[in-house]
Order: C-alpha cells, then structure tokens, then sequence
C-alpha cells in the first residue's frame, strides 16, 4: 500500500526543488553550522563565555530568516541561564497548530573518528557530510522551512 499522492503536487519538481535547497542553500550553511562546536551544556558549562552556541544560533536564525515564506516571523529568545531558542512562527490556514522542534547544542567530541574526519571539520565524501552535529537534528530548521 502506498500513500496517496497530495493533489496538486508535482513529485518531481518538489523533488527538483528540495535537491537544489539542499545543494545551494542548506549544505553550505550545514557544512558551517558543523565547524561551530556548540556542545550541551552538560559539555560546556561555560557555554555562554565561549560563544560557540550563540554563534550557531546566529548562523541558522539568519538563514532561516531569509526564506521566502509569507508571514514566518524569527526571533531569538534567551531566558537567563538557559540556551537560547529560535522561534519560528508562520501563519496557516487551518485551526490546528504544528510544532517543529529541533536543537542546536551537540555531544562532546569523543574518540574513534576515522582518519581524515574530525568532529568540528566538516568533510564531504560522496554524498555525506561528515561532522559533529549534522545528523543530531543540526538540520531541523533547515529541513522544516523547506518543507514549508
């Protein structure tokens, strides 16, 4: 059984679409997002003083507000103590309400890297981008205003 296909949506040009965000858009600003060793602060308690995770926030809030979405609103918000949190806000149509969460803050380095990778470098291989914080959810407000 196969999931029906949305009315209206041309697979292949969504297909076209998301393929060429990734390339030219997201990619550059993922590859630059895993360099930033913005750890948990269960890592980093001085987190704040090294301003690796406001640096991050800063690298993704200024690309997400940069989307073509009509009425999406982006905000930084800090609460003492706390990391802060980007708040993204678009209108819809309907009644209900989606949440999409995603973090910014990434584990420790640890060991065991395989030659020629490290966890702040960010490497390429094939169609992999190599680095600490790409694939634990450094690509969720990326991968959410696409899909908007």
């Amino acid at each position: 059984m196969t999931a029906a296909q949305p009315t209206g949506l041309d697979v292949y040009s969504a297909t076209a679409l998301v393929e060429r965000v990734w390339e030219e858009e997201i990619l550059p600003t993922l590859t630059e997002y895993v360099a930033i060793p913005s750890k948990s602060p269960h890592f980093d308690p001085d987190w704040r003083a090294h301003g690796h995770m406001h640096r991050a926030v800063e690298l993704v809030r200024g690309w997400c507000a940069e989307r073509p979405i009509p009425g999406l609103t982006v905000e930084v918000v800090e609460i003492e103590e706390r990391t802060p949190v980007i708040l993204m806000e678009v209108p819809g149509t309907g009644e209900d309400t989606v949440l999409l969460y995603g973090h910014l803050d990434k584990q420790p380095e640890m060991v065991g890297w395989r030659e020629g990778l490290a966890p702040w470098e960010p490497v390429r291989q094939g169609d992999r981008l190599y680095g600490r914080g790409g694939a634990d959810d450094g690509y969720a407000a990326f991968a959410s205003l696409t899909a908007l």
